[in-house]
């Protein structure tokens, strides 16, 4: 989930899935340039389940993935 969507952002956005049926088993993973103290608990409070800062690390977002899928 990007943080920094147009019109509505990545926290609402977040918010209205886990309110959908169903929305609560959805893994959901912040993906932000979003990295002062505070942002990884407000994504984690908004229902994202991960969280990972830009720019990306590849090793990094797979590791938070696999956490998802197995």
């Amino acid at each position: 989930m990007d943080i920094q969507l147009p019109g509505i952002d990545g926290y609402e956005t977040t918010r209205r899935i886990r309110a959908a049926p169903g929305g609560t088993n959805i893994p959901i993973i912040a993906l932000t340039s979003y990295a002062m103290t505070g942002d990884r608990e407000r994504a984690l409070a908004a229902g994202c389940t991960g969280y990972v800062e830009k720019p990306i690390n590849p090793d990094t977002i797979l590791d938070e993935i696999r956490k998802f899928i197995r």
